[in-house]
């Protein structure tokens, strides 16, 4: 059995959080970080501190270009690089668009079933381990947290119904992924030939 990098799963205790993540990117600029975790944790500071830390982890995958989007781009444009930096940060995450979502996709199949979960699940399982010892109700967090993140970045329209989106992505936030790398644009449902188009293009 190939024994794969193991999946984490702190985002549990974040969502999506854009308008955070965008805090926190400013103020690293600004080396301004006073009550920065009283200011995330809504006073307190404890709950601060884990979000300070998980954030600052996202925020550690991108490049400085994706940061200046995320700092001075349009909401659309910042939610797509939080949803962005979640999955190069998690790949359970980016696994599940990749190879669930993003198929279903292509062959015009619209509709995010538990079954579709289910099976990703049990099947990543086999090759980590580590998820063997997931309490249940861990488990249930995972798989709502997921789903939350999808509706919150517009991959999927709610979280009850879970119809697949088209995505069209922001030109600033286009960029700064193919300057990246363009096998990214996968986790935002992009095609092979869009993706070799839009290399091509902005070459």
């Amino acid at each position: 059995m190939v024994v794969e990098k193991k999946y984490k799963f702190s985002f549990t205790a974040a969502s999506l959080r854009t308008k955070d993540l965008v805090t926190v990117a400013l103020r690293k600029s600004s080396k301004n970080s006073d009550d920065l975790e009283l200011v995330l944790g809504n006073g307190k500071s404890a709950t601060g501190k884990r979000l300070l830390l998980e954030l600052n982890n996202w925020i550690g995958t991108l490049t400085k270009h994706q940061i200046n989007v995320l700092q001075n781009g349009s909401f659309k444009s910042q939610n797509e690089i939080a949803f962005l930096a979640v999955c190069k940060y998690f790949d359970f995450i980016r696994d599940f668009v990749i190879e669930v979502i993003r198929e279903k996709y292509m062959v015009f199949d619209y509709e995010l079933t538990d079954g579709d979960y289910l099976s990703f699940f049990r099947r990543k399982t086999e090759f980590h381990p580590e998820m063997e010892s997931l309490t249940e109700i861990t488990q249930k967090k995972i798989k709502q947290v997921t789903f939350k993140m999808l509706e919150q970045a517009g991959i999927i329209n709610n979280v009850k119904s879970r119809i697949i989106q088209p995505q069209l992505l922001e030109s600033d936030t286009l960029k700064v992924i193919i300057e990246d790398n363009p096998e990214l644009l996968k986790v935002f449902l992009y095609s092979d030939i869009d993706i070799q188009r839009l290399q091509e293009a902005y070459e």
